[in-house]
């Protein structure tokens, strides 16, 4: 009996814990999509876009966090979520929220990042502008054994590419 109690111990803890590291790469690989989803938002929908094909445009830092709630996954724990912000940060955000978005347009590429010939004549979101978008996710696992300092993990996906209309 002892000895099925720790075989069955054991099996439970790696089964579970198995289960949620995969929850735990679902939400990675959703914030790593949504951040290139995102960015190809916003990239064809710069200040040259069509209004009459193409909505909202040009899209604004709001319009890219407003897609990225939009395409949020059933199973994906979000309790709350951030509005957009023009100053992305490292780290977790000050606020308390689970998934939080952060576009910026640059009005030209960072040193050693994409290159591009960047005129802003109709803004920082002029064709060829790059647009950057982060999205920060923290996730939470569901193990009740998990001490408290590793109960959840930040992640965060950035994606930059330039804007073509």
């Amino acid at each position: 009996m002892v000895e099925f109690a720790l075989v069955l111990a054991t099996l439970f803890l790696m089964m579970f814990g198995i289960m949620d590291f995969s929850r735990a790469m679902y939400a990675y690989h959703f914030i790593s999509n949504a951040a290139r989803d995102a960015t190809r938002f916003a990239s064809v929908r710069g200040s040259a876009c069509k209004t009459a094909t193409v909505t909202p445009c040009p899209a604004a830092a709001l319009d890219v966090t407003n897609y990225v709630y939009g395409i949020i996954p059933a199973g994906l724990a979000v309790t709350s979520t951030a509005g957009s912000s023009t100053t992305c940060q490292t780290g977790r955000p000050t606020t308390s929220y689970t998934l939080w978005v952060c576009a910026t347009w640059p009005g030209a590429a960072e040193t050693g990042t994409l290159t591009s010939s960047c005129v802003t004549t109709n803004g920082v979101n002029s064709p060829g502008c790059p647009v950057k978008v982060t999205v920060q996710y923290q996730y939470g696992f569901s193990l009740p054994f998990v001490v408290n300092d590793i109960s959840s993990i930040d992640m965060t996906s950035t994606s930059e590419v330039i804007i073509s209309q």
